[in-house]
């Protein structure tokens, strides 16, 4: 064991001192070999070699375990001579004979352990000449043309078929093909990236490669970055009327990054579009209590109120100029993420698969895959509507989710979590409720896709569909004065029912509601509309107008309720056999339990004896008051 004594050599500030003395047990007089400078020194700043710099290697644990346990070996057999205070020659000599080393070779060891201190300085030294080619500059030309060529190629032949080429190469040109080993040895050299990007793509390169960011930047309040994305819902839904199966539906989430909780989503039939985010962003900003009011939910849902920021991905719905010019009018920042970089949206994909996993339990769930799917018939199993289902979802946010630990928050459950950063703690300021929007219907009609169309004697006609009130009467036949031609105004309509549309007018620069023009037509949604229009634009006779549009519409609900009626006549008939089936086959599995009857043979009318004497009951109480009638004789 190395100690400090006096007289002996040791380092202080990197440079060579003498102990002189020693001073408690922390403290000693040391002197410079010149003799020069004489000092105090703690003994916990001396060393007993010289410093270099820092290094922050660790040997020990990339070493394998057959090199470790030699040199473990290695530092037992120095370790008695390391102890010994006057080394003799002898001493050494005799641990080297004990070991059948060679006397410098001991030397050497004691010299690294004595330099580094450490047991991996036993470790075998790396050969000087490691990494240098040892075969003719030609050989070593062919075989980085190969890898070129055909390793690193998105076919991804194996290495096997690499050294094949090499090989067949080598010999045409009368050189000695490597060995194979060699052909593996420049396939390990290959830069990581460089080979995931030849052989894959730059996307998977980048996802292998890259590192991923810990925390996301500026979430530090909140409200501060909202997450929006979507997702198909992992469940088959029904009508409301005739509850049939008609797809699944999907989902846009807004979640809150800093506190996990989900501040807003839309649920619709609708493909995910710039009208379903709108919608999702007007949801995570306005108040949430009449919205749970009218679902009869008595629970929390706290947060409200504008974001900072707006994080999505690059898909086309989140680029639109509607978006980009109703962020800009409210002071909200879009930032989409990198384009192939899914981990920068981690906290809301998390938030899906959480999400999903909890709705696997519902009936017609379609599950993740069909794996898990095997035999089960999700439309078969249907049953819950659009509403039903965005009703049980916004049960399990306000009752489970929020409520429940989140390990992105070191398990706080999110709205205690909220509340902490609203009101504050011991610790830290709360940063106070945020300030509620003005107009929330407004606010909502500013992230709704707008159209430009004229307004003609008949009123707005969007989509086939007119519309008219009497606010438009003084806009009708308007010219634009730059363009000479007929004037457009900015219409905006809710995809959920597009019986109504709000009409910008260009004076108030209010919106103003316009219903059909003929108000005998139902509410539709947008996604029925969509739907009749690709059925009617199918035939290449079809004329394409509003009466065809809203017949074909009661023509589809009348095939829906024929379809439930004539489900309901099957059902009852396929009921009706199984049951003649079932009693068929309980007669026929009792036929034979019960023992056939004995065959009665004929009797014979002279082989009867007659008997005269008339037949009278037995004597008894119950029988007192029957009396006996016989006929005559």
């Amino acid at each position: 064991m190395k100690t400090i004594r006096p007289g002996q050599l040791v380092y202080w500030r990197n440079e060579p001192y003498i102990v002189m003395e020693i001073r408690g047990l922390s403290e000693a007089i040391v002197r410079s070999l010149d003799n020069a400078i004489s000092d105090v020194a703690h003994v916990a700043d001396l060393t007993m070699a010289p410093q270099a710099e820092k290094n922050m290697s660790a040997p020990h644990l990339l070493a394998k375990g057959r090199d470790w346990r030699t040199a473990t070996e290695r530092y037992e057999l120095i370790k008695p001579l390391l102890e010994m205070h006057n080394r003799q020659a002898s001493d050494v000599d005799a641990v080297a004979c004990k070991a059948k080393k060679s006397l410098t070779t001991i030397y050497r060891w004691i010299a690294r352990f004595e330099e580094q201190g450490l047991v991996s300085s036993m470790l075998r030294s790396e050969r000087s000449d490691k990494g240098d080619n040892r075969i003719s500059q030609e050989v070593e030309e062919i075989i980085q043309l190969k890898i070129e060529d055909i390793y690193l190629d998105t076919d991804r032949p194996p290495v096997t078929e690499l050294y094949e080429e090499i090989e067949k190469e080598c010999r045409s040109l009368g050189l000695t093909a490597p060995h194979k080993n060699t052909v593996y040895a420049r396939v390990k050299k290959i830069a990581k990236e460089k080979l995931l990007t030849k052989r894959y793509n730059a996307k998977h390169a980048r996802e292998k490669t890259k590192p991923v960011p810990g925390t996301f930047p500026g979430a530090d309040f909140p409200n501060a970055v909202v997450q929006i994305d979507h997702t198909p819902v992992d469940v088959i839904v029904v009508d409301r009327v005739h509850r049939l199966p008609i797809g699944r539906p999907y989902l846009t989430l807004a979640l809150e990054v800093c506190t996990k909780m989900v501040s807003g989503f839309c649920m619709t039939l609708d493909h995910p579009s710039a009208s379903t985010a709108g919608l999702c962003i007007s949801h995570a900003v306005n108040k949430k209590h009449l919205w749970l009011a009218k679902r009869d939910i008595d629970a929390e849902w706290p947060i409200y109120g504008k974001m900072q920021k707006i994080h999505m991905d690059n898909a086309k719905e989140f680029r639109g100029n509607m978006l980009k010019r109703a962020c800009a009018q409210h002071d909200i920042i879009i930032e989409h993420r990198p384009k192939g970089m899914p981990n920068y949206g981690p906290h809301v994909e998390r938030a899906f698969r959480t999400f999903m996993s909890k709705m696997h339990s519902l009936p017609g769930t379609t599950f993740s895959n069909v794996k898990e799917k095997l035999e089960y018939d999700s439309e078969g199993h249907a049953c819950m509507t659009l509403q039903e289902l965005e009703l049980w979802f916004t049960l399990f946010l306000v009752y489970y989710y929020h409520h429940k630990g989140h390990k992105g928050i070191s398990d706080i459950p999110p709205i205690k979590l909220y509340t902490q950063l609203v009101h504050g703690t011991t610790e830290q300021p709360g940063v106070g409720l945020p300030a509620p929007i003005e107009d929330e219907a407004k606010f909502q009609l500013d992230f709704t896709p707008y159209v430009r169309r004229t307004v003609q004697r008949e009123g707005i006609v969007i989509d086939h569909i007119t519309y008219y009130a009497p606010p438009l009467n003084k806009w009708i036949g308007s010219i634009d004065p730059k363009t000479k031609k007929a004037k457009k105004f900015i219409c905006v309509r809710d995809p959920r029912d597009i019986s109504i549309i709000y009409f910008l007018d260009p004076d108030t620069k209010a919106y103003t509601p316009i219903p059909y023009a003929d108000n005998t037509r139902p509410p539709i949604s947008l996604w029925e509309l969509k739907a009749i229009l690709k059925r009617l634009s199918e035939d290449p006779l079809n004329v394409v107008n509003e009466e065809m549009i809203f017949t074909g519409i009661e023509k589809m609900r009348n095939v829906e309720l024929q379809a439930v009626e004539k489900t309901r006549l099957a059902k009852q008939q396929r009921a009706t056999e199984k049951r003649k089936r079932r009693m068929s086959e309980r007669r026929e599995g009792w036929k034979d339990v019960h023992a056939k009857q004995p065959s009665v043979a004929p009797v014979d009318i002279a082989d009867t004896v007659v008997i005269d004497e008339p037949i009278t009951p037995k004597k008894s109480r119950r029988f007192s008051s029957i009396e006996v009638v016989l006929p005559d004789e």
